[in-house]
């Protein structure tokens, strides 16, 4: 189970940091990721980051303004959303997939609900 939170209203320019907490056996097992969906869009991906953590990927969309990393030892994942722009705006969704030692923009297998992220010009 994945469960996503952090999200909420920011204006441009700010910031803001959305977690994902893994209930699994063994989380570091997992290749994560975070995706978003804007209202009338399909899923995007946004970043990734290997089991281990050493390896991440970015969409150029938020390369340089967004940060993954992961805390295997509390089961979260983290993403760092800097200087955040309206065409952030979008419900973040947390993925996870069994085995990925490198960052990849899928597929995945395990989807969290997803956090609201609005951003106001």
């Amino acid at each position: 189970q994945l469960v996503e939170a952090g999200g909420g209203l920011v204006q441009a320019g700010g910031s803001l940091r959305l977690s994902c907490a893994a209930s699994a056996r063994d989380v570091s097992g997992y290749g994560m990721a975070w995706f978003r969906q804007a209202p009338g869009k399909e899923r995007e991906f946004v970043a990734a980051i290997g089991k281990i953590g050493g390896n991440t990927l970015y969409a150029d969309s938020v390369k340089g303004r967004f940060t993954i990393w992961r805390d295997n030892a509390e089961n979260l994942l983290y993403l760092q959303m800097n200087n955040i722009r309206p065409e952030d705006t979008a419900v973040y969704y947390c993925a996870a997939r069994w085995g990925l030692s490198i960052a990849t923009v899928g597929p995945y297998n395990y989807w969290g609900q997803g956090t609201q992220v609005t951003v106001s010009s």
